[in-house]
């Protein structure tokens, strides 16, 4: 009979995986030499995520705000532009701004190697983009002008953050920020 995961150790490993990832890159993923860094083997990473692809979709998951949870309960423009601003803030200062660059790195990929990152991309695309999108539906935009909207809010602020990656001018890219959250709304 085989043996359970155990959920801890997974969830441990996970977090190193993760941890991985921001450290070294995403582009050259492989499993021997991240098993040995990370004080395990090749197979135990395959016994708690079955494949590379499902490993990185996992420490993809694990990594990224839950919009969801961000949006829910927003009832009027007022509190998105409070939410979005919440959103801004977890990525580029709070836990999620370590895992923009593995973020960024994949949706980069997808574009040179779609077979193997284009799952991946976007699937990071739409789990921020659907909930968005629902809340600016609730408030009363037309379906096809949410999802517009939401995609300013999401694309417009990922690529705020890989200038500000590469420039450090944080003031204005804050500014700009604003300038999107606001648009959103308008």
């Amino acid at each position: 009979m085989a043996r359970t995961p155990d959920p801890l150790k997974r969830a441990e490993l996970l977090r190193a995986v993760v941890g991985y990832l921001q450290d070294r890159g995403v582009g050259d993923m492989s499993l021997a030499p991240m098993a040995e860094a990370l004080g395990t083997s090749k197979r135990m990473l395959l016994y708690y995520f079955g494949d590379r692809g499902e490993l990185l979709a996992q420490a993809l998951g694990a990594s990224r705000p839950d919009a969801g949870a961000i949006f829910d309960g927003v009832t009027t423009d007022a509190e998105f532009v409070t939410a979005a601003t919440a959103l801004w803030r977890a990525i580029t200062r709070g836990r999620q701004r370590h895992t923009v660059r593995m973020m960024l790195q994949v949706l980069s990929l997808a574009t040179t190697d779609p077979d193997t990152y284009q799952p991946y991309a976007s699937t990071s695309v739409e789990v921020m983009l659907d909930p968005i999108a629902e809340v600016l539906v609730s408030l009363g935009r037309p379906r096809a002008e949410a999802r517009a909207r939401a995609t300013l809010v999401v694309s417009g602020l990922r690529g705020l953050c890989q200038d500000g990656l590469v420039t450090g001018d944080r003031p204005r890219v804050d500014a700009a920020a604003e300038l999107i959250i606001a648009a959103a709304v308008r």
